[in-house]
């Protein structure tokens, strides 16, 4: 059984700039938190970009709250191809990682690792998708004051 995580870490084609929360359906049922980063290495799949386990590097994206976990990560699961029922089948498996955040605070929330073999991936080496793309809005990352993490 997995444990109760209601954080949600998105790092490439679910980031705000894209929209795709709202063709999802779930935009609603999500509170953007704040930027930070993973432990992981990223690489250029074709549209999309892959998250791969890595200790030596670092991934940044958004952190975000599910107002309704459930519903949101079958949407989710469904989007990226993932089967918590046979994790080797998936396209993307879905697992629990430390997020830190831009001010230092470490959260657990779930994220999606790609689990099929990159073949002629390209490493994106800023680990940063949309850096990568060069598409971020100025501004666009405040995270609402309500609901800050302290560094501790």
């Amino acid at each position: 059984m997995n444990p109760v995580v209601d954080l949600v870490f998105f790092y490439g084609t679910l980031l705000k700039p894209f929209g795709r929360t709202r063709t999802l359906a779930i935009e609603r049922d999500l509170v953007f938190l704040g930027r930070g980063s993973v432990p992981g290495a990223l690489y250029e799949v074709g549209i999309y970009p892959a998250l791969v386990p890595d200790r030596s590097a670092r991934v940044v994206g958004e952190l975000h709250e599910m107002s309704h976990p459930g519903r949101v990560l079958q949407t989710l699961d469904d989007y990226e191809g993932c089967r918590m029922d046979s994790p080797d089948m998936g396209l993307y498996a879905r697992e629990i990682v430390p997020v830190t955040l831009d001010d230092g605070a470490v959260v657990e929330a779930w994220a999606y690792f790609y689990n099929a073999p990159l073949g002629q991936a390209r490493p994106i080496a800023s680990g940063d998708y949309l850096d990568h793309l060069r598409i971020a809005a100025p501004g666009e990352y405040a995270a609402p004051a309500s609901r800050r993490f302290s560094a501790s």
